[in-house]
């Protein structure tokens, strides 16, 4: 009889604590690229807009190489891209809500990222792990 396999295999874990390393260092871009934005003027939409596509960048190269161990690829990309796609809809949406509800500016995107790195977790497993996308 064969051991199924349980979801928080070895293997499973180390992945996601690559992802949370990943995910924490392309947080801190995006933010410290943001907080630069605000600072030179832009305007809070702008900022977190332009600092996410910075962060999308290292995070794809970083989650396809050193968290999922996979080969970069365009279908991959154009994966990693629509996935990101929801989950930049989600955090600006997110972002304009928590600044509408008195959160200053700086600190608005720390609320957005507790909402979205878990959502961003189930999606990027999804685009690199997916064999459709290899």
């Amino acid at each position: 009889m064969m051991k199924q396999r349980s979801w928080f295999h070895v293997e499973r874990i180390y992945e996601i604590l690559r992802f949370g390393i990943v995910g924490v260092l392309a947080t801190i871009i995006q933010y410290a690229f943001y907080y630069l934005f605000l600072k030179i003027g832009l305007s809070p939409t702008i900022a977190f807009s332009v600092s996410y596509g910075i962060s999308w960048l290292c995070n794809f190269w970083l989650s396809a190489h050193f968290t999922f161990r996979s080969k970069t690829s365009i279908k991959r990309g154009v994966g990693f891209a629509s996935a990101h796609a929801l989950n930049y809809l989600i955090q600006v949406l997110c972002l304009n809500l928590f600044i509408w509800m008195g959160i200053s500016e700086e600190f608005a995107p720390i609320p957005v990222y507790c909402v979205s790195i878990p959502l961003s977790f189930i999606l990027a497993r999804f685009v690199f792990k997916s064999s459709k996308l290899s």
